[in-house]
């Protein structure tokens, strides 16, 4: 007889399963740091947004996310997240909906 055995990902602070897991909610929503997102106008008459403002721990997790879920490129600099576009609105949206406090950023 064989037993199927079920591989499930567990918080390393919490010990909960990752999907009941809350601890990153946690910590965005207690951030001291302010976000910024504004736009500028970069090479050919292009625009570029730029998050300021993220921890270091979740910079790459937070640029993943939005560079999907805005469709656009974009890379990391300077502990800046740089998208191309200007998505200052729709970054902002996202953000609040990744737990981030919705008083704690700001947009120029």
């Amino acid at each position: 007889m064989e037993i199927a055995s079920k591989v499930v990902n567990v918080c390393s602070q919490c010990g909960l399963p990752l999907d009941l897991c809350s601890c990153n909610l946690i910590v965005r929503g207690e951030a001291t740091k302010r976000i910024k997102i504004f736009v500028e106008k970069a090479k050919f008459g292009k625009y570029v947004t730029i998050v300021k403002g993220i921890e270091k721990n979740q910079l790459k997790e937070v640029f993943k996310t939005l560079k999907s879920k805005l469709a656009c490129g974009g890379s990391l600099k300077n502990d800046e997240i740089m998208l191309q576009g200007d998505h200052k609105k729709k970054a902002k949206e996202l953000l609040v909906k990744m737990g981030y406090k919705e008083d704690m950023i700001e947009t120029e």
